[in-house]
């Protein structure tokens, strides 16, 4: 099915910076409502956005939503678009830009490792239970693209998350180890070996090396071989571009990076798993691989969108709503006051 061209927000002309469809333009009274905020994580300052539900009452007690943003993303796209969404459900929701990247601090800029990741994902957690209003009793986790094999990462252990949820799941180690669709096998030591370089020269007080960083031309766009990455430069660096915004990660980062994988213990989660892909996603065997070897949960479902591509599930308008079809109901039933209520059947 062919699609009109994605339509966004200008960022300049939004108070929030969002480039998103529908962006919140003013917090207003009875809507949802945004909130800037920042906070330390292991001293860092992170800068992050709180969305709070129509007639939200600090005095009440709400159930709240962690998202995670993808690879190279900020916390001004997806990851808010659907922070909103959830709002919009009832939930208080946060979603900030990971350490080193974005408008979060850290230096060298753009470092890309697993473990600072991962941590975002438990420090958002730590941020969002002290919230005004927020039940800790009823926390839930979305992570989207590379947000989501991080989120599937810090659920393992961290069982404050009561349910998880990812959408075109990225698992970003295996990618950067063996290529996507693991299509570089035969480079793995050769890149890791390019990688240590860098990493020397880093350590050197050298240039700090970076992967990723190309400023494409059209033509070039078009002529990638998969379609996630077509479709993601003309996402990130066209329709849905933000300053903060960038695919660059340090060459360093590599070594962390190219050792780790989203789907090792995996069969640490015990709680619910929702897994959301296209169904035409040349990035779904990600997440087929992850939801079969995630064993130790009894209750979890996995659902392609129909017609749908990785990067589409970020903004095309009928699959956003389809992913959001999905994502109200498991909320609803996992993030219930006193306890989980059990699926009558797998969706």
């Amino acid at each position: 099915m062919a699609h009109a061209p994605a339509v966004a927000a200008d960022h300049r002309q939004n108070p929030f910076g969002l480039v998103y469809r529908g962006a919140i333009t003013k917090n207003a009274p009875g809507k949802v409502n945004i909130h800037p905020a920042t906070y330390k994580l292991n001293g860092l300052d992170i800068v992050a956005n709180v969305y709070t539900p129509a007639n939200y009452d600090p005095a009440k007690r709400y159930a709240a939503i962690v998202v995670a943003h993808p690879n190279g993303g900020v916390k001004e796209q997806v990851a808010g678009l659907y922070a909103q969404h959830l709002a919009e459900q009832g939930y208080v929701t946060i979603t900030a830009d990971a350490a080193y990247q974005g408008g979060s601090g850290g230096a060298p800029r753009s470092m890309d490792k697993p473990a600072n990741r991962i941590e975002d994902v438990h420090g958002m957690a730590d941020f969002i239970t002290r919230y005004p209003g927020v039940d800790e009793m009823r926390l839930g986790l979305l992570g989207v693209c590379g947000g989501g094999g991080y989120a599937l990462s810090a659920a393992k252990t961290d069982k404050r998350f009561k349910s998880v949820a990812t959408l075109s799941m990225f698992n970003s180690g295996r990618v950067r180890r063996n290529g996507f669709a693991d299509s570089q096998l035969d480079t793995v030591q050769a890149r890791l070996r390019q990688a240590s370089a860098a990493r020397a020269q880093e350590m050197a007080g050298g240039n700090i090396l970076y992967a990723g960083d190309a400023d494409m031309t059209d033509a070039q766009i078009a002529a990638l071989p998969f379609e996630m990455y077509r479709q993601g430069y003309a996402y990130y660096w066209r329709t849905h571009a933000h300053p903060s915004s960038t695919f660059k990660y340090t060459m360093g980062s590599l070594l962390d990076l190219m050792r780790w994988d989203a789907s090792d213990q995996i069969d640490l989660i015990d709680q619910p798993l929702l897994m959301i892909a296209g169904g035409k996603a040349d990035s779904g065997y990600m997440t087929d691989d992850a939801f079969a070897k995630a064993t130790g949960t009894t209750d979890k479902a996995l659902f392609k969108i129909d017609g749908a591509s990785h990067i589409e599930t970020y903004w095309v308008p009928e699959y956003v709503d389809a992913a959001m079809g999905k994502l109200t109901p498991f909320f609803a039933r996992t993030l219930v006051a006193g306890g989980l209520i059990k699926p009558k059947a797998v969706i």
